[in-house]
Parts: structure tokens; C-alpha cells; sequence
């Protein structure tokens, strides 16, 4: 079985999913991480030369072929994921895949990714947390359907331990 984490970015997918897969002796794969690796280069990169259309399709070539690929891994997707093509029905399908949800509250992703945002693509440009709270909120309301989808929510505002116990309650 493998486990797919969903979240909005800075909702600890890679953090949890380390620590989850260490757990259960899975292994563990965040997907940008894989495609900057199959790509040659970083998310920002590609977004910024070839734009967020090639980066989407890309990224849906990269999970299929992990899905395909591996057995027993976590694998973190990145925050848009699941919002693209077919991917929610394609996971759901897919008998060999749990899908949770890692959902936080805006506050506390706004404390999150304020000081990330230079890394961050689709937010690097908002200067203010008034501007960064909007843009959360608006991309949070337009992803919720996608995200809520997921075989389990977890909330993860929680502290990392809370947030793995949560997980193996529900899971197993």
C-alpha cells in the first residue's frame, strides 16, 4: 500500500511524511523533490521557463510513474496535485493507495509560509500578510473540493507526534 499526504503548501506533508514513513518502515518520496530530480532543475525554474501548464503535466507524468513504480511509500504530493487533471479519481481508483488530507488552519499556514515565500513560486511575489491571507484563503476555498476527497482528514495544526499517532489511529 502506499500513502498519499495532500495538503496546501506548508501543511507538512514532507515533514510528516519523513516521519510516518520512518514509522512504518516505509519509504518516503516528496514528489517536487523527485521532479526536480528527474527534471534538472527547480520547481521555481521550471515554473518560471516553461510555466505552471508544462510544470502540471509534468508533475502528473512523475506520479504515475511512482504509483506504478513503488510499493510501501509515502509520497507527499505538492499543494496543487490533486487539483489538476484527473488525478483525485485517479488516486481514489487506484486499490493500492490511502489519500489523507493534512489540513491547517490559514493562520497558521500564513505564520508558516511567510518566511518561505522566496521559495515559493505562486506566492513569492505577495509582500504583506494581509496579501499572503487572501491568497491562502481564495486558493484554499478553490482546492477544498479536491482536498476533502482524501480517504482521511487529519488536522494538522497539531504537533508532528500528534498529527503520526492520528494517522496510524485512523489508518489501522
Amino acid at each position: 500500500m502506499n500513502i498519499i499526504l495532500l495538503g496546501y503548501m506548508a501543511s507538512g506533508k514532507s515533514f510528516i511524511g519523513k516521519k510516518l514513513a520512518k514509522t512504518l518502515k516505509y519509504d518516503c518520496i516528496d514528489l517536487d523533490d523527485f521532479i526536480e530530480s528527474q527534471e534538472k532543475c527547480s520547481i521555481k525554474e521550471l515554473f518560471e521557463q516553461k510555466g505552471e501548464i508544462y510544470f502540471r503535466k509534468v508533475e502528473q507524468i512523475h506520479l504515475k510513474t511512482l504509483l506504478k513504480d513503488k510499493e510501501s511509500t509515502i509520497i507527499s504530493l505538492g499543494g496543487g496535485t490533486p487539483c489538476y487533471y484527473d488525478t483525485m479519481n485517479m488516486l481514489k481508483e487506484d486499490k493500492n493507495v490511502k489519500t489523507i488530507y493534512l489540513r491547517v488552519a490559514i493562520p497558521e499556514l500564513v505564520r508558516r509560509l511567510k518566511t518561505e515565500k522566496a521559495k515559493r513560486p505562486l506566492i513569492s511575489h505577495l509582500e504583506t500578510d494581509e496579501l499572503l491571507t487572501e491568497f491562502i484563503g481564495k486558493h484554499l476555498f478553490e482546492r477544498s473540493n479536491f482536498y476533502n476527497q482524501a480517504e482521511l482528514v487529519i488536522d494538522a495544526n497539531a504537533d508532528g507526534n500528534e498529527i503520526i499517532e492520528d494517522i496510524l489511529l485512523k489508518l489501522f
